[in-house]
């Protein structure tokens, strides 16, 4: 059963898409990233982001969740680059700099920046509060089409 789920506001709408029952987290990678695949080429087909800003993969203790991530960010890429979108990747502290002024702030402090300038009534959910962050710190990173700097 696929359940739209709306957060109505008049200055912006949230809403989320929930397959319930449709898969369970011990499926194989393989599966989990196909579906991941799918999934964003809907979202990009009925959005038309005209950029896409995704998280760096972090380095982990655990090299297994690291690998699976960095798969992930993979399906991200390549399903940003088959719709052609230009991706921007942030490392973890830059994002949580460009949110909260701290590049080591807490998760739950990143939430409630991203609630509070987002004018979200409630926190959004972990995940949901991070791909927010990132778009946040996009926006305030991003330089306008064709107006570049001489360094980096």
């Amino acid at each position: 059963m696929r359940i739209l789920g709306i957060d109505p506001g008049s200055r912006v709408l949230g809403y989320a898409v929930v397959d319930a029952g449709a898969r369970r987290a011990d499926d194989p990678l393989e599966r989990r990233l196909a579906e991941l695949a799918a999934g964003l080429e809907e979202i990009i087909a009925e959005m038309a982001p005209d950029e896409v800003a995704v998280e760096d993969v972090f380095a982990s203790r655990n090299a297994r969740s690291a690998l699976a991530l960095g798969h992930a960010r993979g399906v991200v890429l390549a399903a940003a680059g088959r719709a052609g979108l230009h991706v921007a990747a942030y490392p973890p502290a830059r994002v949580k700099q460009a949110v909260t002024g701290r590049g080591r702030a807490p998760k739950e402090q990143v939430a409630h920046m991203v609630r509070a300038l987002m004018g979200m009534k409630s926190l959004p959910r972990a995940d949901a509060a991070d791909a927010l962050a990132v778009a946040v710190a996009h926006a305030n990173f991003r330089r306008p089409p064709g107006r570049r700097t001489a360094f980096r």
